[in-house]
């Protein structure tokens, strides 16, 4: 401990001639002489601040966070986009159309969103927009229907035929093959066709064919035929009937040498192929064939 304290005053040139004496003594002083000797040579480094700084610099740039600029137009145009979609997607929705159809030999009932009710003859269509029904009630009807219609604002059906415009009542439509049939049952109708305004009440019925009126008289029953399973015609050609037979009935019918233009006037069940052609044949003097479940001929009785 001795040595290493007169060592320390050396260094310091704090040391005092005995001191000296005594350290000289030391085995250990040849030796610090040597390394004092060798130090002394030693030469401190320059320190240059500005090549220093310049040499951290673009490291600290690279380990901070990059900034990158928005372009705004490009920002409002993605918005704008999105936006589009938004729109796009509400207006699809808004505009899509509930569509409800039948099928050969098949009926349905169903009640709008207005809770007006519908019975939906075979093979037709109704088309309407359900989100819009609160504010605009109209709907497209290709093939047959009866309405009753609840009171509330217009009421439209539209069809290729022409236009039935109802505040609230009950009546039936039929329109297939350029044939526009309205009967009125309860309150008031308004037909539509072409340029010409009727008003239809109840008790009446209109018919149109290729856009020119055939008849316009009185009702005598209170609703369709159609309703209870029977189909009902009044001075209707036989090409007519065996149209609706055809929807009734999942059937092709063939005719051999019969005028499809002779008038019909009579009913057919929906419930019995053998009885419906029974009934439309006999009256006019026509024999029939069944020749497997979808195939009927008709023919003449006469050609036998």
């Amino acid at each position: 401990m001795k040595k290493d304290y007169l060592l320390a005053k050396w260094l310091n040139n704090d040391i005092t001639t005995e001191e000296l004496e005594q350290l000289k003594a030391s085995p250990e002083y040849a030796s610090y002489i040597k390394i004092a000797e060798t130090t002394s040579q030693f030469k401190v480094p320059e320190f240059d601040k500005e090549k220093n700084f310049d040499a951290i610099n673009p490291k600290k740039d690279r380990q901070q966070t990059k900034v990158v600029k928005l372009n705004p137009i490009k920002t409002i145009l993605k918005i704008a986009a999105v936006f589009a979609v938004l729109f796009a997607g509400y207006f699809y929705v808004n505009n899509l159309e509930t569509s409800i159809t039948t099928q050969i030999a098949q009926k349905q009932s169903f009640l709008l969103p207005d809770d007006s009710e519908v019975i939906l003859n075979a093979n037709s269509e109704i088309n309407y927009r359900k989100k819009k029904w609160a504010r605009n009630r109209e709907l497209t009807l290709n093939g047959e229907a009866y309405f009753k219609v609840t009171k509330g604002q217009k009421f439209s059906i539209n069809t290729d035929d022409g236009v039935v415009s109802v505040l609230g009542t009950q009546f039936n439509v039929y329109v297939r093959n350029h044939q526009f049939y309205v009967k009125c049952y309860e309150g008031l109708v308004s037909v539509a066709f072409n340029d010409t305004l009727i008003k239809l009440p109840a008790g009446k019925n209109i018919k149109i064919e290729n856009g020119t009126i055939i008849a316009h008289n009185n009702l005598n029953v209170s609703t369709p035929s159609w309703i209870n399973n029977e189909s009902s015609f009044e001075n209707t050609s036989l090409l007519s009937v065996i149209k609706e037979l055809e929807i009734q009935y999942p059937i092709k019918v063939t005719t051999k040498n019969i005028d499809l233009n002779q008038r019909f006037s009579g009913s057919f069940s929906h419930k019995n192929l053998n009885l419906a052609l029974t009934l439309i044949c006999d009256p006019l003097n026509l024999s029939f064939e069944i020749n497997d479940e979808e195939n009927v001929t008709l023919y003449a009785k006469e050609n036998q």
